[in-house]
């Protein structure tokens, strides 16, 4: 897993043509005249397809860079000191809003991209110039090639003061990228693309190693990146569209070229973080109750059926797979938007955002992946879900052609109409007719839905039942009662593995009559295996 995710919160390469000479140049000048004037072709997204075609027909090669020790060894606190000059963003000038700024080399990002500005239809590779940096405690080295490169991008906007531009945006590392809506705060990231998350074998990273941003016009109320993505297994274009508000939203479209097979690809990854929280206490530690840039996968099927998953720090890599004929949507929410249930001052769990992935045209027959890795702290990210196709991944052919919409969400109520499972807590319960039975044989599992409909049905609640299943096991137990707090009900779920080392996956969802009131609440766990 890429592990420093704080990286971003609190703040890839190759040319692709002949670099300009000057700074000025980088930012639209036209260069000096040296005769007759020639004719451009206009930037199109079609150009980074074709570099992403050629890539995938030769070898893999990394991006490399010379860097000099003081950026090599640096560290964390030290990067977050490098500072670019806010007088020295790009178009910033410009009354759209948007501005970009530019991350150095250093820390964990030492492979350099190359970064494109696009004015009327002309890229331009901007050059480095150690001039656009304060750098605070470091001490830069000496003159450095203007083909030294950058470590990623930052995207600017006034989301939440017209006066003040805010972080919209950022590429940094791989091929993550996290973005903001109004009043939210950087936890969970968005990947270009995942390939063997999960499985036995060494996770591959492809490389955002270049970037096109096209200048937006002076109206314009998005802005457009155009990204070549690399890795020893695929090449790739993208193009994302990016449209600040309330609720941000990213279109992504990709066109991906595999160099060799690909046991697992992982389109529209999301990565998240875990620790702990009210259904897995194991790791709690300190004052905070809870601790999660994400507390559920949430997967919405054409038939309007919901399923929500709530997330769990196992103790071993587990994998969760959710097939489906088709997927409308699904993302990692941060369903739980309480501070007093987090009271974290500094990071503000309760203000992370949920992202959400709506797939558009037909992507093919696949399924939703849910992977949860161990985690002993939180500056880890340890979720990752992606939805992966049944069809092998091979070279030659025509190339994976996947679009979606990625949007910034606050609430929960603006995912899903249905009554939402808003809490889950486990805890020990009774095994029913077996004297000897350990408390490790039963879990009791309390459910708390609110929302949808429920509140209309608690003044008749005897209509309101529940239809559960399990994998394996048995039931002892489940009933459903009103719960006025949350103008819903709660759900009381008793479940009993025989066998030592034994799991289940367990369902729920209510009804009345034949109408089903709530998505589907998901969970899975395990009798501990007999000691020996």
């Amino acid at each position: 897993m890429f592990t420093r995710r704080d990286a971003v919160a609190l703040l890839g390469a190759g040319a692709g043509s002949a670099l300009v000479t000057t700074a000025a140049q980088a930012q639209g000048a036209p260069p000096p005249s040296d005769g007759p004037a020639k004719t451009v072709p206009s930037f199109d997204h079609g150009r980074v397809i074709e570099r992403a075609r050629q890539l995938a027909g030769s070898p893999f090669e990394p991006p490399r860079a010379e860097l000099p020790k003081a950026f090599t060894e640096m560290s964390f606190d030290a990067f977050r000191d490098v500072r670019f000059k806010r007088d020295r963003a790009f178009f910033a000038k410009s009354p759209s809003g948007f501005a970009m700024e530019l991350f150095h080399l250093g820390f964990l990002y030492k492979e350099p991209v190359v970064v494109n500005l696009v004015r009327e239809g002309v890229p331009a590779p901007i050059p480095y110039d150690a001039g656009l940096f304060d750098f605070g405690q470091t001490k830069p080295p000496g003159r450095l090639p203007i083909d030294f490169g950058f470590a990623g991008i930052r995207l600017l906007y006034p989301l939440n003061k017209p006066t003040v531009r805010d972080e919209l945006a950022v590429f940094l590392g791989a091929s993550y990228f996290r973005f903001l809506g109004a009043g939210q705060h950087y936890g969970i990231s968005a990947r270009g693309l995942a390939v063997n998350s999960g499985e036995p074998e060494p996770e591959e990273f492809p490389t955002f190693r270049e970037f096109w941003v096209e200048e937006p016009a002076g109206d314009a109320a998005e802005i457009v990146v155009h990204a070549l993505l690399d890795g020893p297994s695929v090449a790739g274009a993208f193009r994302m569209v990016i449209t600040p508000g309330e609720e941000t939203t990213v279109d992504v479209g990709s066109t991906l070229f595999p160099r060799q097979p690909i046991k697992k690809l992982g389109v529209a990854p999301l990565t998240s973080m875990f620790y702990y929280g009210e259904n897995d206490r194991r790791s709690y530690r300190g004052f905070r109750p809870e601790v999660h840039d994400s507390d559920g996968l949430l997967i919405e099927a054409p038939d309007d059926a919901w399923t929500w998953r709530p997330l769990r720090n196992p103790t071993q890599v587990e994998i969760a797979r959710f097939p489906a004929p088709a997927v409308k949507g699904f993302g990692l929410l941060q369903r739980d938007r309480l501070f007093e249930h987090y009271q974290d001052l500094e990071v503000r769990y309760d203000l992370r955002p949920s992202y959400w992935i709506e797939p558009a045209g037909d992507w093919g027959p696949g399924r939703v992946e849910l992977v949860e890795i161990p985690t002993d702290n939180e500056t880890h990210d340890n979720i990752v879900a992606f939805w992966t196709p049944d069809r092998p991944v091979e070279p030659g052919g025509e190339p994976l052609r996947h679009s979606y919409r990625l949007s910034s969400r606050k609430l929960a109520e603006n995912v899903t109409p249905k009554a939402r499972a808003l809490h889950t807590f486990v805890t020990e319960a009774r095994a029913s007719g077996d004297p000897q039975a350990g408390p490790d044989h039963v879990r009791r599992f309390i459910v708390d839905f609110a929302g949808g409909d429920l509140g209309y049905w608690l003044d008749d609640p005897k209509k309101v039942v529940t239809e559960t299943s399990a994998s394996s096991g048995k039931i002892n137990a489940a009933f459903v009662v009103p719960n006025p707090e949350i103008s819903g009900f709660r759900l009381f779920l008793d479940h009993e593995i025989e066998q030592p080392g034994g799991r289940a996956e367990l369902r729920a969802v209510l009804r009345a009559g034949q109408k089903v009131l709530t998505e589907t609440w998901a969970f899975p766990w395990e009798r501990p295996a007999a000691p020996g």
